[in-house]
């Protein structure tokens, strides 16, 4: 799966320590599914979502897609 978190995080000037408190998860956890090698689980997507105030398919997008 395919992410665009690296730039809503960037855009709204959050570090990955900072997404990382607000979603109660590791920095490593966010530099994982920044990287694709960590697809979050669907409850998971949606909190960031909600953060950036948008949708999940603004964020994640699959492969082949």
């Amino acid at each position: 799966m395919k992410n665009n978190l690296p730039e809503y995080r960037k855009k709204a000037n959050y570090s990955q320590d900072k997404l990382a408190e607000l979603l109660q998860v590791s920095r490593q956890t966010i530099i994982s599914i920044e990287k694709g090698k960590y697809n979050p689980s669907l409850p998971l997507a949606i909190k960031i979502a909600r953060i950036f105030n948008t949708n999940v398919e603004s964020i994640f997008l699959l492969d082949n897609d």
